[in-house]
């Protein structure tokens, strides 16, 4: 596997440790980091964005925008689960290239 996919593995499941965190402490609450991402991932797929990619990479831009918002919806006393079974529940939720028609 890259070494850039790791870094980036361990920096997405850092990220979600730390809104879970986060949470818990009650600095911010769930929906309010729900909304956070569902502004990043709308910026990512808005039109003008979206007429220079393929469909493919917007998946890809998406991928960890999707997998905090996953990491999000557990609960603040529930261990987060591992980022491979995170990636797996991100394929599952989304249609391939739900973007096309």
């Amino acid at each position: 596997m890259n070494v850039a996919n790791l870094q980036l593995e361990g920096l997405l499941m850092a990220v979600a440790a730390i809104n879970h965190l986060l949470v818990k402490k009650g600095v911010l609450s769930v929906e309010e980091i729900d909304i956070a991402l569902r502004k990043a991932e709308a910026g990512e797929t808005s039109e003008e964005r979206s007429e220079a990619i393929s469909a493919s990479n917007r998946d890809a831009i998406n991928f960890p925008i999707r997998l905090l918002e996953l990491a999000n919806q557990c609960q603040p006393e529930a261990d987060m689960p591992s980022f491979s079974k995170l990636a797996r529940m991100v394929g599952q939720m989304k249609e391939p290239y739900n973007d096309q028609m």
